[in-house]
């Protein structure tokens, strides 16, 4: 049934739901291009220069996805039998297709609460001493802000003890960034204080910046040539790529408004809070993410297939938790209309 009020369609399951805007088209309309495999596109060059700028790098390199710009800093800061020491929920073990192994020839080892908080002390309890029966671990893997962590946001002194840890280890340190600028607008910091902290970085225009495709990854020179290297043997070479690399400068506009989804989601969080079928750890909603444990004995699935019913799109995260995620295209109204749906459902849910 409708219920007391017009259905609409609002869509939380992730902010890669972005439209581009209208500024965003023009300029990916009129962009200058070139063949980016041999380094012409004078429009991806640019969008290069200046992302290694934003991050404090001495280079970057435009991708297509922020999944492939974790793959080629696995592949060019290891050698096959190599292991890599990442969160057991981290974006690149749990949402990755096992890429690592499939394509660098890496084994991850997966450790609980690297970012969870005490990070540093779990990054030395996992390290092993040289031994015949242990792969050679190379690489620590960390991500800010963590999805499967609410959205939650690593601090700059946090990864600044593990990098420099890692570093007297002689491990690099690689940061899935995806949403590292919601970590930046949340503490109000500049985001080149978390970049320090790590050897490269990834981040994606194609999230809460609004772009409709594209991540950069950053790093040294040395590391960038590597890295372009793979991205050409994984089908990344994508020649006049202008086009959409002039959709990631428009997207790099888009930092400080990320504020604006940080406070739809905190009004968001609140009011499923208040209702029975939620219970959110509200110091948790930090960004833009809210993670709801499912209540009486719902699970997530039906839930989430309830307010898609009444026009509210969401994830099911695990068995009983459910994800909303906000972004440029979701406005208040659209925070007020989910938050009547699940008001609705929670009167016409049993329990």
């Amino acid at each position: 049934m409708r219920g007391v009020f017009d259905i609409k369609a609002v869509d939380l399951r992730s902010d890669t739901l972005t439209l581009p805007s209208g500024e965003m088209r023009e300029a990916m309309a009129s962009a200058l291009v070139g063949d980016d495999v041999y380094g012409e596109d004078p429009t991806v060059i640019r969008l290069q220069e200046e992302a290694a700028a934003l991050v404090g790098k001495e280079d970057a390199i435009f991708v297509p996805s922020g999944t492939m710009g974790n793959q080629l800093a696995i592949l060019a800061h290891t050698e096959r039998g190599d292991e890599v020491l990442a969160d057991s929920q981290a974006h690149i073990y749990y949402y990755e297709v096992g890429a690592p192994a499939m394509w660098a020839g890496v084994s991850i080892r997966p450790l609980d609460g690297l970012l969870a908080g005490g990070g540093l002390d779990v990054l030395r309890n996992a390290l092993r001493p040289a031994d015949i029966h242990f792969p050679a671990t190379r690489l620590v893997c960390l991500e800010n802000t963590f999805n499967r962590g609410s959205g939650t946001v690593m601090f700059p002194d946090e990864m600044k003890d593990i990098y420099h840890f890692a570093g007297s280890k002689g491990l690099k340190v690689h940061l899935d960034g995806a949403r590292l600028f919601n970590a930046a607008v949340f503490l109000g910091k500049d985001v080149r204080e978390f970049t320090a902290n790590c050897d490269s970085v990834m981040f994606c225009l194609s999230k809460g910046l609004g772009a409709p495709v594209g991540s950069m990854l950053a790093g040294d020179s040395g590391f960038i040539a590597r890295a372009r290297k793979y991205r050409k043997a994984l089908g990344g070479g994508m020649r006049q790529a202008g086009v959409l690399a002039a959709a990631g400068l428009v997207a790099l506009k888009n930092i400080n408004r990320l504020e604006e989804d940080h406070r739809h989601a905190r009004v968001l969080a609140k009011g499923l809070s208040a209702l029975p079928v939620f219970e959110i750890e509200l110091d948790r909603v930090q960004t833009n993410i809210v993670v709801a444990r499912v209540a009486g004995g719902i699970p997530a699935s039906g839930l989430v297939r309830m307010l898609g019913e009444k026009g509210v799109k969401c994830s099911a995260f695990g068995p009983d938790l459910v994800r909303f995620v906000t972004h440029l295209n979701v406005g208040p109204e659209d925070v007020e209309y989910t938050l009547k749906a699940a008001g609705e459902l929670s009167v016409n849910t049993p329990g």
